[in-house]
């Protein structure tokens, strides 16, 4: 019998925590991380069509913001820090990362294959993938506000270092999305709903 394990590697998604050097007051695993990024994504995406002449589809956007961290249920989660330590790290990391989306496309049908093979491994350069690594700092950065205003100085630095890479994107969609809907999750339940 084939490998057909893609969906049941995907499943474990939830047993793979984020920010693993960090001392966290909530841990966050890959697949919240994923569905708040998608979540975020297709706002940016529906945001630049309908406020800045876009023309992009925010389903895409969103479909390959829940698969963009699909590699780390091989790899882990390596740490930011770490990941860029140096151009050397970096470039073997996206090395191995490579490696280990070529092996989840084995795990799943031949007939199915080449459908996923463009959601794991998508044009860095496309509109939708500079909106899905934009959402990805923007739930960061949602992280590290949850942890600092959990009195959690552990994130201070990160989130300094967030704010500023979200910056240099120069993606206004991002500064907006800070601008209009950031302060809402410093609100309580009931400040939201009332």
């Amino acid at each position: 019998m084939s490998n057909v394990g893609f969906f049941a590697l995907l499943y474990r998604m939830k047993y793979i925590s984020r920010w693993g050097l960090m001392r966290n007051s909530k841990r966050e695993n890959i697949s919240e991380h994923s569905l708040e990024t998608a979540i975020i994504a297709h706002g940016l995406a529906v945001m630049r069509n309908k406020r800045f002449g876009g023309n992009v589809n925010p389903e895409k956007v969103a479909l390959l913001a829940m698969f963009h961290d699909a590699s780390e249920t091989i790899t882990g989660d390596l740490p930011t820090p770490v990941k860029y330590f140096n151009p050397d790290i970096s470039k073997s990391y996206k090395q191995v990362e490579r490696v280990a989306i070529e092996k989840l496309l084995t795990m799943l049908p031949d007939d199915m294959r080449e459908e996923y093979r463009d959601i794991l491994i998508p044009d860095e350069s496309d509109e939708a993938m500079i909106l899905v690594k934009v959402a990805d700092k923007l739930s960061a950065l949602l992280k590290c506000i949850e942890e600092e205003s959990a009195g959690n100085g552990e994130f201070v630095l990160a989130k300094n270092a967030t704010i500023k890479a979200i910056e240099e994107m120069n993606v206004p969609e991002a500064q907006e999305f800070i601008k209009e809907f950031l302060p809402s999750y410093k609100l309580t339940l009931d400040e939201l709903i009332n």
